[in-house]
């Protein structure tokens, strides 16, 4: 699986006092990230959630940063699930601008059932696997 990649422009909102993009935004990229990662291999989220009662909670995230962003920056970040587990994704994330890292985290997410109210992790199907992974050798499939 190649990375898919997601790009954005860096708002004034983003930004704090001295300029700069306040860390949490980092994260709620990420976030966005991971959406899109899911959608482009047949996996909406929202859509998961109202059909089928499913979602993809996280339950941790890290991000290491490398050089600062600004109000306007052309941002995109490369995202990839690294790893498959039973129940739950560890998804890698690398922010870019242009050819110069600026920062890279990831999160992991359990596949989880919200059917009976409460959320509870269960097992990733291998038709979710296989979307991911296919035949490929490259990734960690536990």
């Amino acid at each position: 699986m190649k990375p898919v990649k997601y790009q954005f422009l860096v708002n004034w909102g983003d930004t704090d006092a001295a300029g700069i993009v306040y860390y949490p935004n980092y994260y709620k990229w990420m976030d966005q990230a991971s959406h899109h990662l899911f959608s482009i291999h047949g996996y909406k989220v929202s859509e998961l959630f109202k059909n089928e009662k499913m979602g993809l909670p996280l339950l941790e995230a890290k991000c290491q940063f490398k050089s600062p962003l600004f109000f306007e920056d052309e941002v995109y970040v490369l995202s990839i699930v690294k790893e498959i587990r039973n129940k739950v994704f560890i998804i890698e994330h690398e922010f870019k601008k242009g050819d110069i890292e600026i920062a890279n985290g990831y999160e992991i997410r359990a596949w989880t059932d919200f059917s009976n109210g409460k959320p509870k992790a269960v097992s990733i199907p291998e038709v979710v696997r296989l979307a991911f992974f296919g035949d490929e050798s490259d990734r960690k499939i536990i």
